[in-house]
């Protein structure tokens, strides 16, 4: 009997029109932040793709707060 195999819950990533929409931005801009490695991004195969997850850290870093 083999032993119980532990579930991986692998994050539902994202793709660059996806990303896009969510952000309020366009494709092109995403895929500019991409190329100047702006943004984290993970490379399956020839695909690029987001976590949510890496995203909202990398805007929390992003904010700028206000001034009072």
């Amino acid at each position: 009997m083999r032993p119980a195999r532990e579930e991986t819950s692998l994050p539902a990533l994202l793709d660059a029109p996806e990303l896009a929409k969510r952000l309020g931005i366009t494709e092109r801009h995403v895929r500019r932040l991409v190329a100047e490695r702006r943004i984290p991004f993970v490379k399956v195969g020839r695909f690029v793709r987001f976590n949510p997850s890496a995203v909202a850290e990398w805007l929390e870093r992003a904010t700028v707060e206000a001034r009072r």
